[in-house]
């Protein structure tokens, strides 16, 4: 990170990873989480539902939606939000780079 001064003011710029910048630890875990978690909200408010037909579609109890859409990540892994998006009627795509030779990103259009 770098530190910048603009019309007197010093800001640090970030590394483009919130969670990494807080000093988080498994922080590229908690932004990839953090980006299907989104994709979850896109596709709740592009259909309109409520949080109960959303936990009823995702096969889970609406407090836990409700824990969800208010960030809190606790007690989802990847796999549960991964397999959320699908009972969503969603396709999930993950592309893995040679990292040495290109940069990845996670596509979260929903």
């Amino acid at each position: 990170m770098q530190k910048r001064t603009r019309n007197g003011t010093t800001f640090t710029e970030s590394s483009g990873n919130v969670f990494a910048d807080m000093g988080l630890p498994n922080a590229d875990e908690l932004l990839f989480k953090a980006d299907l978690v989104i994709a979850i909200t896109k596709v709740i408010e592009r259909h309109g539902w409520t949080q109960s037909q959303a936990a009823k579609r995702a096969g889970i109890d609406q407090p836990k939606i409700s824990a969800l859409l208010s960030g809190a990540l606790r007690g989802f892994s990847v796999d549960r939000l991964l397999k959320i998006l699908i009972r969503f009627g969603q396709d999930v795509e993950i592309r893995v780079f040679d990292s040495k030779t290109a940069v990845g990103s996670v596509n979260v259009a929903a």
